[in-house]
């Protein structure tokens, strides 16, 4: 079978997840393990979710809503959009998945910053284009130089905002000033899946400029902060030309009824949301100062992760604290091997890895 499979596919390096709890129990013999690798919410969803699952769970011999009917009018009643303008996927992940299905053929290009979400680069190079990778500046996006990357077969340029792995976020002006230097039939791809943790005034209403902005389409994901990462739901916001185009192609049931239901009562709980976001800000600062005790270098970060600079000894690092219980994510596979990546965990999560950290320096 190999001979069948496009070339494009096997150069490709398989995405590498962060590893489950369980995984490492059975496979370290340890029982007590904390994971603080792949930007989850550590307090887990609201009580008005798990209520809202259980009851939804009475009815899973049936499909789900393939139009996603009341998520759809929650989500365009808060953001003040029509529900046509959107497009719901298995994780904001497909969405990427399915932007790029949309547009890209073989030979066209994509624009992305180096190193960003693996996903965007996965996607574009299945599809046989050719990526465009422009390199960050101090951690933050190159702006300038991706638009000059931006060339006569560039079919979508991916902006994480904030961007994974570095936590910088893009400014209202600065994305203004972006879309002035883009060609309007160029798709400039706002991926948004950290958007809650921003409390920063200059951030960018990324949904307000659709309106103007055509070729802007915004995705988020109710992976993070609402706790459903198990679940699987991510939404994108487009013009509602753009979000037909990426229903007709989406999978009939893409988004099963259990996510549904959970997605539609954790929009009804902004204060538990809300209370989680202070703990979260109140931990980066825990870390923050823990980090600067132990004289290690890191990246200012908006959002619920740090990156932890340890030169020439990151990816043993992460292995020791494997060992302790405690998962990491080492960055080796970004490109970045002096870096590991942690998640701002709870309180005592937090501790236990200012701890094991300073046993393992």
């Amino acid at each position: 079978m190999k001979r069948a499979v496009k070339k494009e596919v096997l150069t490709i390096k398989p995405y590498v997840p962060g590893k489950p709890i369980d995984e490492v129990k059975r496979e370290l013999g340890l029982r007590d393990v904390i994971k603080l690798a792949s930007n989850e919410n550590p307090y887990g969803p609201s009580p008005k979710v798990l209520r809202a699952v259980a009851r939804e769970a009475r009815r899973l011999n049936r499909y789900p809503d393939g139009d996603c009917f009341y998520l759809r009018s929650a989500l365009a009643k808060r953001l003040g959009v029509g529900g046509g303008q959107l497009v719901f996927g298995n994780g904001s992940d497909e969405l990427i998945v399915l932007a790029v299905k949309a547009l890209v053929r073989k030979g066209d290009e994509v624009v992305i910053a180096k190193p960003s979400f693996l996903i965007y680069d996965i996607a574009a190079r299945v599809a046989g284009a050719r990526v465009r990778a422009v390199p960050l500046r101090d951690f933050r996006y190159d702006l300038d130089a991706m638009a000059k990357a931006v060339g006569k077969k560039t079919k979508i340029v991916f902006l994480g905002n904030p961007d994974n792995p570095s936590g910088k976020y893009l400014t209202d002006r600065e994305v203004r000033r972006f879309l002035g230097k883009v060609r309007r039939d160029v798709l400039v791809f706002i991926d948004e899946a950290y958007f809650e943790y921003v409390q920063a005034d200059d951030y960018v209403d990324s949904v307000s400029l659709i309106p103007s902005h055509a070729n802007v389409m915004v995705t988020r994901t109710f992976s993070k902060m609402y706790g459903l990462a198990g679940l699987r739901v991510g939404y994108g916001i487009a013009s509602r030309e753009f979000a037909g185009i990426l229903n007709r192609i989406r999978e009939p049931f893409n988004v099963n009824s259990v996510a549904q239901a959970a997605a539609v009562a954790a929009l009804q709980d902004r204060a538990y949301y809300r209370d989680i976001a202070r703990k979260i800000k109140g931990q980066r600062q825990y870390l923050y100062r823990s980090l600067e005790q132990l004289n290690l270098d890191f990246v200012d970060s908006a959002t619920n992760f740090i990156l932890v600079k340890i030169p020439g000894r990151a990816s043993g690092i992460v292995q020791k604290l494997l060992k302790k219980g405690v998962i990491v994510r080492g960055m080796g596979f970004w490109g970045m091997p002096d870096y590991l990546r942690v998640t701002i965990g709870t309180a005592q999560e937090s501790k236990r890895f200012i701890q094991s950290l300073k046993e393992t320096l």
